[in-house]
């Protein structure tokens, strides 16, 4: 059983694109960073004069210190920790509430689909960003990352509900639906489990693109100042940089470790969108 298990994974490996297998082993590193070498962090990394200042590189902090006596290293670690659970959260929420809502809306139609619709439009038509720039600036940096992940699931919904809604619109005529309405089963049942599974490639691809969404939003506005200042994540580590001239410092590691993250990442994220969508579109053309 095992060989056949691996059997299967190894020609779905060989299946997959480049542009999917460099994705998928970029994400996969900064997972590992971020949610199992985190657990090995020697504690409160955002405290002060924990370490001798301006320390360079070496075995005992692999990335030096910093003018405020903070092991650059540890403080990357947990920031890229807190920023995925950012983008996890909102991918998940945001993708989970859509489709469900999508699908029961394309499904039911009638009023409940227009007035699902009108909410929908409403939503998608408000910038989120300068509400987000909003909220922050009233509460002054002390926004949580779940306060913040809480906005952004409200303004991400309506894009997966809309496509959902769509797929709903042609999957609801198929014989497949007609024989389970006719057999009785409820409309949760026929939505959840005949039509969700249709979804699901569709689905991850928007959870993957709903990831960069949220990381990219949460960043630019702890870079900003305006997301939670106490608690470390890749935008708010570049903004105590900043704020602290590390640049005119010459403090390269500093600042320029959560630049490269950030890009690294968003590179990883973008490559596995894009080469997903490749990759179930050679499927589909089988």
């Amino acid at each position: 059983m095992n060989e056949g298990y691996r059997a299967s994974f190894s020609q779905i490996w060989k299946s997959m694109g480049a542009r999917l297998k460099i994705g998928l082993c970029i994400i996969a590193v900064f997972l590992i960073v971020g949610f199992v070498v985190y657990w090995f962090s020697p504690g409160d990394v955002m405290a002060l004069s924990t370490y001798k200042r301006n320390q360079p590189i070496s075995w005992e902090h692999p990335l030096g210190t910093n003018r405020q006596g903070q092991d650059i290293f540890w403080l990357l670690v947990e920031s890229i920790h807190n920023s995925m659970v950012v983008g996890v959260v909102v991918a998940v929420a945001a993708t989970v509430i859509g489709v469900l809502i999508g699908l029961f809306s394309g499904f039911v139609g009638g009023a409940v689909d227009r007035v699902i619709m009108f909410i929908c439009d409403s939503i998608i038509v408000i910038p989120s960003l300068p509400i987000l720039i909003l909220m922050g600036s009233m509460l002054r940096g002390r926004a949580s990352l779940m306060m913040i992940a809480g906005i952004l699931i409200l303004f991400n919904w309506p894009w997966p509900a809309r496509q959902a809604r769509s797929m709903a619109l042609t999957i609801r005529e198929r014989e497949f639906v007609n024989t389970a309405r006719f057999s009785g089963e409820g409309l949760f049942k026929i939505v959840c489990v005949e039509i969700v599974p249709h979804v699901l490639s569709w689905a991850m691809a928007n959870f993957v693109n709903t990831v960069l969404v949220a990381i990219g939003s949460e960043a630019s506005l702890a870079v900003l100042g305006l997301s939670s200042t106490t608690t470390p994540t890749l935008g708010n580590m570049i903004y105590w940089a900043r704020q602290y001239q590390a640049i005119m410092l010459k403090q390269w590691v500093w600042i320029g470790s959560p630049v490269l993250a950030t890009s690294i990442m968003f590179i990883g994220l973008f490559l596995t969108y894009t080469g997903y969508n490749e990759y179930v579109a050679k499927k589909r053309g089988r």
